[in-house]
C-alpha cells in the first residue's frame, strides 16, 4: 500500500509528484517471487566456504595482480604507444579486461609478439579461474560433509 499510494495520489494532486520516487519500494515486492529465504542455509554454507578459503584467495589474488602487471608491462614494452598501449597503466587495463574474459576490444594487440603473449596470458587465465573455482567448491564440499556429519551424528 506504501509503495502504491504516492502513484494514485500524484495522479490526483500533482503537487504531491515529490512522492513518485517511493514508488521504488515496489521493486521490493520482486523479491519475494524469488523466495530467496528457502535457500539461505545454501548461502550460509557458501558464506562459510568464502571465509575459510579467505588466506587461499587472498594469495590467489595476489598471484593474479603480480601476472596482469608482468603481462600488461610487457604489452607495453612489445606494443608500444603507436598501437594504443599508451602506458604501463593503459596495458594493464588491456590485461585486466583479457583475463576477465570482458575484452571490450577498445586495445588489441597488432604484432605478433604481442598476439603470442596475449595467447598466453589467456591460457594463463583459463587456468587460473579453474584454480579459484577449485578452491571455493572444496571447501565449499567440505563445509557441506561437515554440516552433514554432525547432523546426522546428533541424531
Amino acid at each position: 500500500m506504501l509503495a502504491l499510494l504516492p502513484t494514485y495520489l500524484a495522479l490526483l494532486v500533482p503537487e504531491v509528484g515529490v512522492l513518485i520516487d517511493v514508488r521504488i519500494l515496489r521493486l521490493l515486492r520482486v523479491f519475494r517471487v524469488f523466495k530467496l529465504t528457502a535457500y539461505v542455509s545454501e548461502y550460509q554454507v557458501l558464506g562459510q566456504a568464502l571465509r575459510a578459503s579467505q588466506r587461499k584467495i587472498m594469495v590467489f589474488l595476489t598471484a593474479v595482480m603480480m601476472i596482469v602487471l608482468v603481462v600488461g608491462t610487457l604489452m607495453y614494452v612489445v606494443e608500444g604507444p603507436a598501437n594504443g598501449y599508451t602506458s604501463i597503466p593503459t596495458s594493464v587495463y588491456w590485461a585486466i579486461t583479457t583475463m576477465t574474459t570482458v575484452g571490450f576490444g577498445d586495445i588489441t594487440p597488432v604484432t605478433t609478439a604481442a598476439r603470442a603473449t596475449a595467447m598466453v596470458q589467456m591460457a594463463i587465465d583459463i587456468a587460473f579461474v579453474a584454480v579459484l573455482v577449485r578452491i571455493i567448491s572444496t571447501v565449499a564440499t567440505n563445509t557441506i560433509k561437515q554440516r552433514a556429519s554432525s547432523s546426522s551424528s546428533s541424531e
